[in-house]
């Protein structure tokens, strides 16, 4: 395999000249960088991704850290930087989430493993950290962005999405429907953004006259196992309900699984509502209804903002970010009660 070394033998040029001519810093005569390009060619000489980083300064790599690799949601907002990055001459590197520490020592050993990897820049999707964590990393924390979460000190850096709105619309969508008697599996309290769509959702349904007292909320960790768990516990709970707001789709997806093996209609005896509306949410049985966050969007501008400040570029960036419902099969009105007979007793569905 060629090396830079051969390219200036060839060419008759000092290795520092050929180095110019590959990097495309630098002054060289025209002449000579045409001699250069030339031996490049007949040689097939290609750079090693260690020799680029050397005569371009950086590593052409950014860095990644999400807080866990399972599950559907983060795979294709890796998709997404991975492609990005690769139609601009680019790579990704990910850390995630291990090791015996607490969510936030986890966040900071991750990103110590991209900053030794030496990577320009950093896209960290994760809400354990705080401010100082940021301020930690020198003049790196200006080459850092940060996905669905926000702080004031660094609020250009932060691209999100308006959740508190994604639960609203999640209790209008559900109230529309006429029903009036809820249940919610949340995720952690530590997830802020789950306790924005929470608040949302709850306190729409308390502007309907719903209080709190009302609906029956279990706490889970948005996986499928735990809305699967969940899902069992409101079955057997008693609680009446005819609709289930989950605060992400695998915890519904999870729901709907629990509800079809037990034998629980939905949307015919409960409707069930996800979020994020994730590619799952598509190929649930039934179909799910779900909060719709442009995920790809905010990843996608959240990135170029970084490549922008790693690179010099000037790609555009949106920051505003619009959230919908999008309507499925999981969702339908509210059944109506059935009036007790004299023959028979009146059936009252729970779950």
């Amino acid at each position: 395999m060629a090396t830079i070394k051969d390219v200036a033998r060839l060419a008759g040029v000092g290795v520092g000249t050929a180095s110019r001519v590959v990097s495309g810093r630098g002054s060289v005569a025209a002449a000579t960088a045409e001699r250069v390009r030339k031996a490049i060619v007949e040689l097939e000489f290609r750079p090693s991704h260690a020799a680029r980083s050397l005569l371009s300064g950086s590593s052409q790599m950014i860095g990644v850290y999400i807080p866990m690799l399972k599950g559907t949601f983060y795979t294709p907002i890796l998709g997404a930087i991975d492609t990005e990055l690769r139609d601009t001459g680019r790579h990704m590197v990910v850390a995630f989430g291990c090791g015996d520490g607490d969510a936030r020592q986890q966040a900071i050993e991750g990103i110590e493993f991209l900053l030794e990897r030496g990577c320009d820049g950093l896209v960290l999707m994760t809400n354990v950290l705080i401010e100082e964590d940021l301020k930690a990393l020198g003049p790196k924390q200006n080459k850092v962005v940060i996905l669905n979460h926000w702080f004031a000190g660094f609020a250009e850096q932060c691209f999100t999405a308006d959740h508190h709105l994604g639960g609203v619309l999640a209790a209008q969508a559900l109230l529309k429907m006429q029903h009036r008697k809820f249940a919610v599996i949340a995720g952690p309290d530590t997830s802020p953004d789950n306790v924005a769509r929470i608040d949302g959702f709850m306190g729409e349904l308390a502007s309907e006259g719903i209080q709190a007292n009302q609906v029956v909320m279990l706490k889970s960790d948005f996986s499928p196992e735990g809305g699967w768990a969940s899902a069992r516990s409101l079955a057997s709970s008693g609680h009446e309900f005819t609709a289930l707001f989950c605060a992400n789709d695998e915890m519904a997806v999870g729901a709907l699984a629990y509800f079809q093996q037990a034998g629980i209609s939905v949307p015919g005896m409960i409707s069930v509502l996800g979020y994020d509306d994730t590619h799952s949410a598509e190929y649930s049985a039934p179909q799910l209804t779900s909060v719709h966050i442009p995920w790809r969007n905010i990843t996608l501008n959240g990135l170029r903002w970084l490549l922008n400040q790693c690179y010099g570029e000037s790609l555009p960036v949106q920051r505003n970010f619009g959230v919908s419902v999008t309507w499925r099969a999981s969702v339908g009105m509210a059944p109506t009660p059935r009036k007790p007979s004299a023959r028979t007793k009146q059936t009252v569905i729970s779950a």
